[in-house]
């Protein structure tokens, strides 16, 4: 049958192709002024092996018509695109970054953006010259490319995402322990406000949000000890031996909850009785810190306990129990049994 007027031609092209047969439609007319006549423009829709295949292309073109510039637009002409857009607001330095990243991308130039895939992307990384934050800015801008790519509707998925030839560096989280001479800062400045919660959580080892949400019936005022803990099986509901050091800051805090009719050790100075989630409680700790000249983090105050626990020579299975680590040794862990008395002996120890 013939196709209708506008909806484009099938037609095969001579000698032996696997695709021969040709998909095309007009795009427009051009005037030639030798002849005096108007010539039409073509843009292919593709090339298909069987008639009935390229009748059905067609079909589809037309029922929900696309750029057939996306099907052979390249990664060259893509970045290009995406550059001209994306560098309006980078500085010179950042922009110096992409272009560098880019020129190590020669194997993907001349590509159909929709004919890369993720073996092309990993290659591409793993076979440049570079060292591995360059790999990590290639790495981001194939995430870009791809982002402004399905954007603009010429791929429909992302394969930078499934890309892993680069690993992301794990961030390095330095823990500096309290020195003993800021120890004794925080001890000389014990009316500060909320420099014993610092020092409750050098003496315990208790994470910071754990120390926050301790309530007055995790007190236990007869046998000195605390249960309390988050996070993993061993560090739930752990019990932990209260230092003869601070044992008069927690007898206060105890003391002070009462009399506000508060359910949690901790509480504001101005008399309010709330919860403490991890945010109020570093601001809390930096303001300490600010005040005091010190440099800390609020998890340093866990990192000082086992340090000085460690120093002091404490059971290495008692300690893990205090600080809620997991114990491995089947002996310890099954057949051994520890008593209060156990952990209060073993706290004592540091001095």
């Amino acid at each position: 049958m013939k196709l209708p007027n506008s909806f484009g031609s099938v037609h095969k092209l001579p000698g032996n192709q696997r695709n021969p047969w040709r998909v095309r439609k007009t795009n427009g007319w051009v005037w030639d002024p030798e002849s005096g006549i108007c010539k039409q423009q073509y843009i292919t829709i593709g090339y298909y092996p069987t008639q009935k295949e390229a009748l059905q292309a067609l079909a589809e073109y037309n029922a929900n018509p696309y750029d057939l510039s996306a099907s052979t637009i390249t990664f060259e002409e893509v970045y290009a695109k995406w550059s001209e857009e994306h560098f309006k607001t980078l500085g010179a330095s950042t922009i110096r970054g992409w272009k560098s990243a880019f020129s190590y991308c020669k194997p993907l130039y001349q590509m159909h953006m929709k004919d890369i895939r993720v073996n092309h992307l990993e290659q591409t990384i793993k076979n440049a010259d570079v060292g591995d934050n360059t790999k990590r800015r290639m790495k981001s801008l194939f995430n870009l490319i791809y982002k402004y790519s399905m954007k603009h509707e010429i791929v429909d998925k992302n394969y930078a995402q499934l890309c892993d030839s680069v690993k992301e560096p794990e961030p390095e989280i330095i823990r500096i322990p309290f020195s003993d001479l800021e120890i004794q800062k925080l001890w000389d400045n014990i009316q500060v406000p909320f420099a014993d919660m610092v020092l409750i959580g050098i003496y315990t080892g208790f994470r910071p949000q754990e120390l926050s949400i301790l309530q007055i019936d995790d007190i236990d005022l007869d046998l000195w000890t605390i249960t309390g803990g988050l996070k993993t099986d061993a560090g739930k509901n752990r019990i932990v031996p209260i230092h003869p050091r601070i044992r008069e800051l927690v007898q206060q805090n105890y003391d002070r909850a009462g009399k506000m009719n508060s359910n949690y050790l901790f509480n504001d100075e101005s008399g309010q009785s709330a919860l403490l989630n991890y945010g109020r409680y570093s601001r809390r700790f930096s303001k300490i810190m600010k005040r005091l000249n010190m440099t800390h983090k609020p998890h340093d105050t866990r990192h000082s306990f086992i340090t000085l626990a460690k120093t002091a020579g404490v059971n290495e299975y008692i300690l893990k129990l205090i600080v809620g680590h997991a114990v491995e040794d089947i002996t310890e862990k099954i057949y051994t049994h520890r008593s209060i008395e156990d952990l209060h002996r073993e706290i004592q120890k540091i001095k």
